[in-house]
């Protein structure tokens, strides 16, 4: 198993023993077919113990995992006639965003995505897949050309964050972000949004606004990474595990949540172990979702994509004396009888009273 990961050591070491076996058999002429079937018996047994109870750490590691598909990967297998197109028009082309022109079973879309390096080089060249003001401002170029040409729009998310540096705050990093959550809200073609790795932060958002959001199985959506969560938390990034468990990022947790409409599955053990499966289920993914969207007319999609953000989230208003609530979560609130003061003064009013009361009752003891 090349690239595991720490919580898979027990798998790679009884596989070695497999192939050891395997190995000495075949020198000394010994026949341990038996013996080998009981082990990848027990090989099976053990991977399915472990692959489905992963916690939320371990997911945020196969999120991250370096061999995991990149964008331009699932690009390469989902779509045909992709044609890739550069820069903002105003400052440069940053190659942690990829996107352009391509056809989904013969539909044409735009697509755009989150690109990370398949080595240290091409690493330091996308800087890690966090875009730079530039970055986002060519996901929204492309994005305003899907607009205008009524092509439907498909995002895959992918990055720790939108870049921190300060070439990246000189050039307007917030803004950049603010502007494509909001004109992404007012683009009147079908946008699904599909997390393939890690989504985190703002970075994530900014191509994160679409009619539909779906997940990989194993990927990971949080409004901060829990690297960044534990530093402010604890003040040691080290506990990213333990903030893993408690942030709610995995795509099973969101889809309950209703942040995300679909989880597409992974192969056993990862996106990694097999890339054209995996592109498989997302094409699959894509073509279902676009075909719920194609029947909305353009105000009807905005519609929709207001009214899925809208309702993320919860929350409850205290019910005042004589007024029932407007907002629909009144009636989530427990009813138990209990009226609000009507003002200040009479709340003050009653306590005195009160206190008078208890004086009262203890003068007379």
């Amino acid at each position: 198993m090349a690239g595991e990961l720490p919580f898979e050591t027990s798998l790679v070491k009884l596989r070695e023993k497999i192939q050891e076996l395997e190995q000495f058999g075949n020198e000394k002429g010994i026949d341990f077919t038996e013996e080998i079937a009981r082990l990848e018996e027990r090989y099976k047994q053990l991977e399915d113990e472990i692959y489905s109870n992963i916690s939320p750490s371990q997911k945020m590691h196969l999120a991250r995992h370096h061999q995991r598909p990149t964008s331009l990967d699932l690009i390469n297998l989902i779509f045909t006639d992709f044609i890739e197109l550069h820069g903002d028009r105003v400052f440069g082309d940053d190659l942690a965003i990829v996107g352009g022109l391509a056809k989904l079973n013969g539909m044409p879309v735009t697509v755009i995505g989150q690109q990370r390096g398949k080595d240290t080089k091409d690493n330091i060249a996308r800087f890690f897949g966090s875009p730079h003001p530039e970055g986002f401002r060519k996901a929204l170029r492309l994005m305003q050309q899907a607009d205008k040409f009524k092509r439907p729009i498909i995002t895959f998310i992918d990055t720790k964050g939108a870049y921190p540096g300060i070439t990246a705050e000189e050039r307007g990093q917030s803004e950049a972000i603010a502007r494509n959550l909001r004109d992404m809200a007012m683009l009147r073609v079908p946008v699904v949004c599909v997390v393939i790795g890690e989504g985190g932060s703002g970075g994530a958002l900014a191509l994160g606004v679409g009619n539909r959001v779906v997940m990989l199985e194993n990927a990971i959506y949080s409004v901060i990474s829990p690297n960044g969560a534990a530093s402010i938390l604890w003040k040691d990034a080290s506990k990213a595990d333990q903030a893993a468990e408690a942030m709610k990022i995995t795509a099973q947790d969101l889809l309950s949540m209703e942040v995300i409409e679909e989880i597409v599955p992974e192969p056993r053990g990862g996106a990694h172990r097999d890339y054209e499966s995996t592109a498989e289920s997302i094409k699959n993914a894509l073509v279902r979702q676009l075909e719920e969207l194609s029947v909305l007319n353009a105000d009807e999609l905005l519609e929709d994509r207001y009214r899925k953000f809208r309702k993320i989230g919860r929350f409850a208003e205290a019910r005042k004396s004589g007024k029932p609530m407007e907002d629909s979560a009144a009636d989530d609130l427990p009813n138990t009888g209990d009226t609000a003061p009507e003002s200040a003064a009479e709340s003050e009013k009653d306590a005195e009273k009160s206190a008078v009361a208890d004086a009262a009752t203890v003068g007379k003891e």
